[in-house]
């Protein structure tokens, strides 16, 4: 493992040092791509760095310990530096794992709603409305692509794009079936009910990384619809694109321009299709969505939204919080650091056993 990390810092030395040379300024994109490698190597340098020196300390606090005046001293210090080094290479561990290369992605959320009717569909939005909280928190930003919605505030499907730094890389924990628990604003008697709605997240893919042929594409337009709002139903801009060969479909009405709907089918099919190439790579059940921590399909319950109690249940990884409230209002951190731990682990686990 030290050699590999003296190579990962003699690579960010020689990044700092391209930086700073006055011709590497003349070349916009190069400086872009170095400062991107430094960021990401940046976490292990520091952390090798942090390393090394623990193991400098207890170095020269042994040598002290001979010294009658200083032993104590140097005794405590060595001790402090013994005790911070399993947690330093555990840290470094997990820093020199394998990275998921969409992680840097923003990417495009497909929420439906699932079993329950209207209720499902009114948690769908409530759903969106926590991740657009949580997008916020982070600064990133969320467009709308598409939406079904219902009479009631619901939506039947929604689609969005969340833009920023690092979005894939926490949003990807989010893939599966939400269950919810709660008294539907329609039901007089106070029973509790239960719905589910369902959440797909896909890397944003750009045009290099997936290539389409024009010729396998059917485009359809037709005019928009929703619950209401002053475009709809009045042009024929709403645009849907049938993928032939693989029978993907994709819609997009958001736009009043019909070429921008396209736009936005477009990079909604590109993702889509780049999902299925990974997942046929990878020897995944096609036509399914995976959870991204442990083995369980999509069309697995992965968490429990409790509002009588104010409980929250990830099922992945046995978390329990009673912040619901909060978790509803964007608070999602200590959920997704968890799932994240979690798949960490198995990462080291496996590794281990190779």
């Amino acid at each position: 493992m030290e050699d590999k990390l003296k190579a990962i810092e003699a690579r960010y030395s020689h990044i700092q040092a391209r930086l700073g040379a006055s011709e590497t300024y003349n070349d916009p994109a190069l400086v872009a791509k170095l400062n991107k490698e430094q960021r990401e190597l940046e976490p292990i340098v520091t952390a090798f760095l942090a390393f090394q020196k623990a193991k400098q300390d207890m170095a020269e606090a042994q040598a002290l310990m001979g010294d009658p005046e200083l032993k104590d001293m140097a005794r405590e210090e060595y001790q402090a530096a013994r005790d911070a080094l399993p947690e330093l290479e555990n840290q470094l561990k997990l820093l020199l794992l394998p990275r998921d290369p969409n992680d840097d992605k923003s990417v495009i959320v497909e929420l439906r709603a699932g079993v329950g009717g209207e209720e499902s569909a009114l948690f769908a939005h409530s759903l969106f409305r926590m991740y657009s909280m949580y997008a916020e928190s982070k600064g990133w930003s969320v467009e709308v692509m598409s939406a079904n919605e219902t009479e009631l505030g619901g939506v039947k499907e929604l689609v969005f794009l969340i833009q920023g730094d690092g979005v894939y890389s926490r949003m990807k924990f989010e893939s599966g079936v939400h269950r919810v628990q709660r008294v539907p604003e329609t039901e007089s008697g106070g029973r509790v009910h239960t719905s589910t709605a369902t959440v797909a997240v896909l890397p944003e893919v750009d045009e290099v990384e997936i290539d389409v042929d024009p010729a396998d594409i059917e485009m359809q337009v037709f005019r928009s619809s929703g619950a209401g709002g002053q475009h709809v139903n009045k042009t024929s801009s709403a645009v849907r694109l049938i993928h032939k060969p693989s029978g993907l479909v994709v819609e997009c009405q958001q736009e009043r321009s019909q070429f921008q709907n396209r736009d936005k089918a477009m990079l909604m099919l590109r993702s889509k299709l780049y999902e299925q190439a990974q997942t046929a790579q990878t020897d995944a059940i096609t036509q399914e969505r995976r959870s991204q921590v442990g083995t369980g399909m999509r069309n697995e319950r992965i968490r429990t939204y409790n509002f009588p109690q104010g409980r929250l249940t990830d099922h992945r990884v046995g978390l329990t919080l009673y912040k619901l409230d909060a978790v509803m209002d964007g608070d999602l951190d200590e959920i997704i650091d968890a799932l994240r731990a979690a798949a960490q682990a198995e990462q080291l686990k496996e590794q281990a056993a190779q």
